[in-house]
């Protein structure tokens, strides 16, 4: 994963993942709870990020559980002192992870950067153990394809070209309740989250803050230019303007018992 797009090392990337916590953290919380968690359960969070969750997940299964807080970059969570909470330094696509022993595995926005996906998801589900739950949150970019006006579809058509040829899969939530499916999970299910907010609200500071990240890559591409990143960033700062960009997947499934 050395080429992950957005590295924790850019200048506005903290301050940046502290608000995707603020806006699907809330979310994620809920589908776990849904699927089970109570205390005792040994859970393992894939690119953790800041943290936010696996601090979360320590906290509900304290006093006599562990979660594991992973990441290919621990930076933002090196320091932090938490009971039942381990901080691991961990690339997902290659390490090893112990097989068989976790309740629960969760990863939110880490598949659609890799080219690897689908073994990723292999691996993580042999890290659970029999009837143990595997919760995965990942983008499906329909609702930018459809996006107005006019020019904000040009926008986000030339953004999705060129996470193609970056191999960004920005899709991949439609993809993985069936890869779920055939590696022979059960109770597969699936649920999208898709957020309609207006210019200036946390969501549009959100895809700001990414914009600026990825500005110059992306008109260096040649897929959008800079004009465009000024009338995008005009209408994400007009609060009279309304748009929706992704859906956030939720897809599930449990280990088959022994």
């Amino acid at each position: 994963m050395p080429g992950y797009i957005l590295p924790h090392n850019l200048a506005g990337e903290q301050h940046r993942l502290a608000l995707m916590s603020e806006l699907l953290d809330p979310m994620e919380r809920a589908h776990i709870e849904l699927l089970g968690l109570r205390p005792g359960w040994r859970c393992l969070e894939v690119g953790c990020g800041n943290g936010s969750i696996s601090r979360w997940l320590a906290d509900r299964v304290a006093p006599t559980g562990h979660a594991v807080a992973s990441d290919l970059d621990i930076s933002y969570v090196t320091g932090v002192r938490q009971s039942c909470l381990e901080v691991r330094q961990l690339d997902i696509t290659q390490d090893a992870i112990e097989p068989g022993v976790f309740d629960l595995v969760v990863a939110r926005a880490v598949l659609h950067h890799l080219p690897s996906a689908r073994q990723v998801l292999e691996r993580m589900i042999a890290a659970l153990k029999p009837g143990g739950v595997l919760l995965s949150i990942e983008p499906d970019f329909l609702p930018a394809t459809v996006a107005e006006p006019e020019s904000m579809r040009r926008f986000w058509q030339g953004w999705l070209q060129w996470s193609v040829e970056v191999n960004i899969d920005y899709f991949i939530g439609r993809k993985i309740p069936g890869w779920m499916d055939s590696l022979q999970l059960n109770d597969v299910g699936g649920e999208g989250h898709t957020p309609v907010f207006n210019g200036g609200s946390r969501w549009a500071t959100y895809w700001i803050e990414t914009m600026r990240e990825l500005q110059a890559r992306i008109v260096e591409s040649g897929h959008i230019n800079n004009q465009g990143f000024e009338q995008f960033g005009n209408l994400y700062r007009d609060s009279r303007y309304w748009t929706r960009v992704m859906s956030a997947v939720a897809c599930w499934g449990r280990k088959p018992p022994r």
